[in-house]
C-alpha cells in the first residue's frame, strides 16, 4: 500500500503563516517547513540577537517534530537560512545544544531576506521514530 501523505499541525509552534503546513508526513520521513522565531503563544518575533531567535526557532521545530513523533535526535537534516553570515558561530553555538550528539546533516545559506524581517529560519527532515 502507498504511504499517505499526513499535515501535522501543532499549536505549540506558530501557525502557517500562507498556503502552506507545518510539517509533512509521509510514511517513516517528516519533512518541516521552515521554522522562524516567533513564539507560539504570543503571535510575536522574540525579542533579542541571533542567539535568542535561534533558541526560539529549534523550539518551534522540536514543537514540530515531537507532534510527529519524532525528536531533535531523528533528524537526518536541516537546512539553516541566515539573513547574515557573520550570525553563524552565534547561530552555531545555540545549535550546538540542541543538537550535541550524532548531529545531522545541515547545510547553511545567507539570504536576502526572511518572512518578518527574521534573522535566521531553520527547516527539517526527520524520521519518524516510531513508524506505523
Amino acid at each position: 500500500m502507498k504511504p499517505i501523505k499526513e499535515t501535522i499541525s501543532t499549536d505549540r509552534a506558530p501557525a502557517a503563516i500562507g498556503p502552506y503546513s507545518q510539517a509533512i508526513r509521509l510514511g517513516e520521513l517528516l519533512f518541516t517547513s521552515g521554522q522562524i522565531p516567533v513564539d507560539a503563544e504570543t503571535g510575536t518575533v522574540v525579542a533579542g540577537d541571533i542567539s535568542d531567535q535561534t533558541k526560539q526557532v529549534l523550539k518551534n521545530l522540536e514543537a514540530v517534530l515531537l507532534e510527529a513523533g519524532a525528536s531533535m535526535a531523528s533528524v537526518l537534516k536541516t537546512t539553516v537560512f541566515l539573513s547574515n553570515m557573520d550570525d553563524f558561530q552565534a547561530m552555531n553555538k545555540v545549535y550546538g545544544a540542541f543538537f550535541s550528539s550524532n548531529p545531522p546533516a545541515r547545510s547553511t545559506v545567507q539570504v536576502a531576506r526572511l518572512p518578518l524581517g527574521v534573522s535566521v529560519e531553520i527547516e527539517a527532515v526527520a524520521l519518524i521514530e516510531e513508524y506505523k
